[in-house]
């Protein structure tokens, strides 16, 4: 059973499954969003977590200013990870959607539950189950059937699959560190703390991305505003933080299970937005996946 969060209630105003169902809707928009940018991948990341942030500071400051004071520096430290990962998980995944197709890209970045088990047993200690396991080699078998069969067969999606598909993977190991960081702070930091800090973080990394590539951060036309607000307002506020807000109401592994909608939601998106048609091996690698992560997450209850 979950620990209640500092910000829980008994009876929440919105039902904890009608939330996350928004939720994985608003973050399914995600990929779309970040293929009709034209910005660098970095760029856009950047403003996403930016444009997700600023609407809280003033909220943050207002009513929250005495739980910023109880933060210990042991949980800022676990917070600033956390942050970190998540950045590195935006500029991978941004990056994987240039190179790879919509549906190969949220699936394999969707694996950070496989990643999850993985860290908490080589970090934590924790028990791996037989479940778990087989979970796992389920899920690594759909990866590589993902990443390969389309390059043998001369069949791509994309103008590098395999460096998209690698790219993704890396999302989801550093979404994975990204969770393994931060899953303890919202037993003890509400929710709008503990988001400020880490998406403050992730804010403040990503810009380091950007100057270091040496990417432009200003004229850019109307068209890639609309792109960075939609990415914050849909996937950002609606999508992210009303998952983190799901966790304090509901068990992380129904949380993490149910993400397994965002490649479907996604892949529907693309096919009926963007035409793009994923091809069989994709489909069906995607769907070894899918089962995997579900089997590694559910065990996990």
């Amino acid at each position: 059973m979950t620990t209640a969060s500092p910000d829980d209630a008994s009876s929440p105003v919105i039902p904890p499954f009608a939330g996350l169902l928004l939720a994985v809707v608003a973050i399914s928009t995600g990929a779309i969003l970040v293929r009709l940018s034209e910005a660098p991948s970095a760029v856009a990341a950047f403003y996403r977590v930016l444009f997700t942030t600023l609407p809280l500071l003033p909220v943050a400051a207002w009513r929250y200013r005495d739980d910023f004071a109880r933060i210990t520096r042991r949980d800022f430290g676990f917070a600033t990870l956390s942050g970190v990962a998540l950045a590195l998980h935006f500029a991978a995944w941004f990056e994987s959607l240039a190179w790879t197709s919509v549906a190969a890209s949220v699936t394999l970045v969707q694996a950070q539950p496989v990643f999850v088990a993985l860290g908490a047993w080589l970090l934590l200690r924790e028990t791996i189950t037989l479940r778990m396991v087989a979970g796992i080699a389920v899920a690594v078998v759909g990866m590589v059937g993902m990443s390969f069969y389309d390059l043998a067969g001369g069949v791509l999606v994309g103008p590098n699959p395999l460096l998209g598909n690698a790219l993704a993977l890396f999302g989801a190991v550093m979404a994975a560190g990204y969770v393994l960081a931060g899953r303890s702070l919202r037993q003890r930091v509400a929710l709008v703390p503990y988001v400020v800090v880490v998406y403050g973080v992730c804010t403040v990394a990503l810009l380091a991305i950007v100057l270091w590539q040496g990417d432009p951060l200003t004229g850019y036309p109307a068209r890639e505003w609309y792109v960075f607000a939609g990415l914050a307002l849909g996937p950002g506020l609606f999508g992210h933080t009303v998952i983190n807000w799901a966790l304090g109401h509901l068990e992380s592994s129904v949380v993490s299970v149910s993400l397994l909608g965002e490649p479907v939601g996604a892949t529907l998106l693309a096919f009926l937005l963007l035409a793009e048609v994923p091809t069989a091996a994709t489909v069906v690698g995607g769907a070894v996946v899918l089962a995997g992560i579900y089997l590694t997450a559910a065990s996990r209850a």
